[in-house]
């Protein structure tokens, strides 16, 4: 490309970096954008630069909002005494999307993981004993992702509150819709552990 293009190339280079996007995908993105630039491209820059300079993650659970506390936590609704447990901000976006929980959570912003030098003090797992007490939580509902770091987490997280509150996790197994021919052997063996009666 010419040297006019710098900035173009640059966008496409930055585009290509986002979860999902290639270099072609990111190519064509920003294509379409330069082509509705008064419909898509200026209300993006500008509706970027504000969160951008607004963004930042709850002090309370960990979301990300605009305030230093999210709508979630000061929303007196959900002060049900349940509290979801997610790895990160997307988990929790995950759920809300559901509609199936009305409780508060808290993003642990990742996982243990020895091998990566991950400990408890670099996520929020002692802020989340100290919420246990301050907000009178009855259940912690441990909703991490069925890997080997997210069932050490899991495990850890037990051992710190067991006794203090009720624990609960996830169901794991056939999803809705799944064929066994399909899944994973891991999943078919949480299946059957957690098989209920009819």
């Amino acid at each position: 490309m010419a040297g006019s293009t710098k900035d173009i190339d640059a966008l496409i280079e930055l585009m290509a970096r986002l979860p999902g996007l290639g270099p072609r995908s990111a190519r064509r993105a920003v294509l379409h954008l330069i082509r509705k630039r008064a419909l898509l491209l200026t209300p993006l820059a500008d509706l970027m630069t504000r969160v951008a300079a607004t963004a930042r993650e709850c002090l309370n659970c960990g979301n990300i909002g605009t305030s230093d506390v999210c709508d979630i936590c000061t929303d007196e609704r959900r002060a049900t005494g349940e509290l979801c447990v997610v790895e990160d901000v997307a988990d929790l976006w995950a759920m809300e999307r559901s509609g199936v929980f009305k409780g508060r959570y808290h993003v642990l912003g990742g996982t243990l993981s020895a091998l990566d030098g991950v400990g408890p003090e670099e996520l929020r797992i002692p802020r989340l004993a100290d919420r246990i007490t301050t907000e009178a939580i009855t259940e912690v509902i441990l909703a991490l992702n069925a890997t080997i770091d997210g069932q050490t987490t899991a495990h850890y997280i037990a051992d710190q509150l067991g006794g203090r509150v009720r624990l609960t996790s996830l169901a794991q197994g056939v999803p809705i819709g799944g064929e066994l021919d399909y899944l994973d052997d891991g999943t078919i063996s949480a299946a059957m552990r957690a098989r209920k009666d009819l």
